[in-house]
């Protein structure tokens, strides 16, 4: 993951409304929820729920399936792992230069 990709996906998850949405997908797990089940929870109104779900999935945070007439929103586990593997990678690399110093 590059630093445009993290910060893309980074934005769409600083909204709170996308953030809740997200965040209710992955606990939901790999079978995801239906547009309705996060309509439902969350009670955000369809048309703005529609809008935060077209740009996690630009961004490729959640995917979406249809199944018959319903669209089941699936987070996307492995952009979410690169993403904290991203924010992660240099962490407390500056701790073994200040150990060394002392």
């Amino acid at each position: 993951m590059d630093h445009e990709q993290a910060a893309d996906s980074l934005t769409e998850l600083g909204n709170t409304h996308r953030l809740a949405v997200f965040r209710f997908l992955v606990r939901a797990g790999h079978e995801g929820a239906s547009v309705g089940e996060i309509q439902k929870e969350l009670g955000i109104p369809a048309s703005t729920l529609s809008h935060h779900l077209a740009r996690m999935t630009k961004v490729r945070l959640i995917r979406q399936e249809k199944h018959s007439r319903t669209t089941i929103c699936i987070p996307e586990f492995q952009n979410l792992e690169r993403l904290i593997d991203f924010l992660m990678e240099e962490c407390c690399a500056g701790d073994a230069e200040g150990k060394d110093a002392a």
